[in-house]
């Protein structure tokens, strides 16, 4: 997990040594139930980055995914930071003020 300021916005990504996804999925992925794999192969339901979506939809972010085959995947959220001012993304991030 890591992240970086972009202007107003932040951006996190979460990143896996996983099976990959091939770029016709990267929408698809986000769908609720929507499953690459069957069940047997890869526990899981199928919602969890469909709840990932509809979250950062009503914070009005974005959230993409970055991958290839065999090479794991890259999944990122783009927040716009609040307007209160703070000293550095490392305050706003423990909650202080500094």
């Amino acid at each position: 997990i890591s992240w970086s300021k972009e202007k107003e916005h932040v951006i996190i990504c979460v990143s896996d040594r996983g099976i990959g996804v091939e770029a016709e999925f990267y929408d698809k992925i986000f769908d609720v139930f929507h499953r690459l794999e069957t069940q047997g192969e890869y526990p899981g339901t199928g919602i969890g980055l469909a709840i990932v979506k509809k979250a950062v939809d009503l914070l009005k972010g974005q959230v993409w995914i970055e991958s290839a085959p065999n090479e794991g995947s890259q999944f990122f959220v783009k927040l716009l930071l609040p307007q209160k001012k703070h000293n550095s993304i490392e305050a706003f991030w423990e909650g202080n003020d500094e």
